[in-house]
């Protein structure tokens, strides 16, 4: 009997989003847990991720956290040797690159921007998120002036990991019209078989 993947996460969150979105690329089946904050706080979800958050993928005896990890995890374990995750140094590099971005100008520019929009106070100034914002997609702008994706001549999982906060900017007040080529990049990454979007409510 094959063994359960579990996501953990809710719908709304652009980092659950992440993994589900790269999951449906891979084709690879799983079951949705919703996770919203009552859940997180609760002795079993904690057993999980003792920071009590989201996402958690339960895949086998493997838990994990971490929407980035997650997604290095599934690259290496389910899409070995394809191009999601390089294996030769430079193009490692700049897939980390892209995921360090992920993790700092769009978490605390696009992402805290939706949030405090949307769900509640992050406690980033409205102005730096906007700075921080205009300064991440200003460097997606210029780099993809240069191929159609973020680190690779084909899309790799640094393109997984800052669409999802990108795509949805505009929720946090933070307009795509100025980047162009970020817009396209949306689409490029929009246009992938199994592309599941992030829904709106």
């Amino acid at each position: 009997m094959p063994q359960t993947r579990i996501l953990h996460g809710t719908r709304l969150s652009g980092h659950t989003h992440r993994v589900m979105l790269f999951l449906h690329l891979l084709d690879l089946p799983y079951e949705f847990a919703d996770s919203p904050a009552d859940v997180r706080r609760a002795p079993a979800f904690l057993a999980l991720n003792p920071l009590g958050q989201i996402p958690v993928l339960q895949d086998g005896d493997v838990v994990l956290a971490d929407s980035n990890a997650i997604l290095v995890y599934l690259a290496k374990r389910h899409a070995a040797g394809t191009a999601w995750l390089p294996e030769d140094p430079v193009g490692a590099a700049r897939v980390q690159r892209w995921l360090s971005q992920a993790a700092g100008e769009i978490m605390f520019g696009p992402a805290a921007a939706r949030v405090s929009a949307r769900f509640y106070d992050t406690g980033v100034p409205p102005a730096l998120a906007q700075a921080l914002a205009a300064r991440v997609l200003g460097l997606m702008e210029g780099e993809l002036a240069a191929r159609d994706w973020l680190a690779a001549a084909t899309p790799t999982i640094a393109d997984i990991a800052c669409y999802s906060y990108v795509a949805h900017a505009p929720e946090g007040g933070i307009a795509l019209d100025p980047y162009p080529r970020v817009r396209a990049w949306i689409a490029r990454v929009q246009a992938l078989p199994g592309f599941v979007a992030m829904p709106a409510e």
